[in-house]
């Protein structure tokens, strides 16, 4: 998936939101940036592994929010099924 594409794809922004699509098997794809604390993400990448959720991983935070349309950086985003 590119990355420009996420702006027009229903999602979930932030690592709290992302972990609870997770949880309610809502989410086909996780997005991570490379630059997030690994603290922050951990937690993410361990659910999605045991729901069986692709992660794809994005250069920065600030990229990965611009992709967002929001003005500060994104940590995670859930693509919603």
């Amino acid at each position: 998936m590119k990355i420009e594409e996420v702006k027009n794809l229903d999602k979930v922004i932030g690592t709290k939101q992302t972990i609870r699509a997770l949880k309610e098997d809502k989410l086909k794809l996780v997005l991570i940036a490379k630059d997030a604390d690994e603290h922050i993400i951990k937690n993410t990448q361990e659910i999605a592994a045991q729901k069986n959720v692709e992660i794809n991983y994005v250069e920065s935070m600030q990229q990965l929010g611009i992709a967002c349309g929001i003005q500060v950086g994104a940590a995670t985003v859930g693509i919603l099924k």
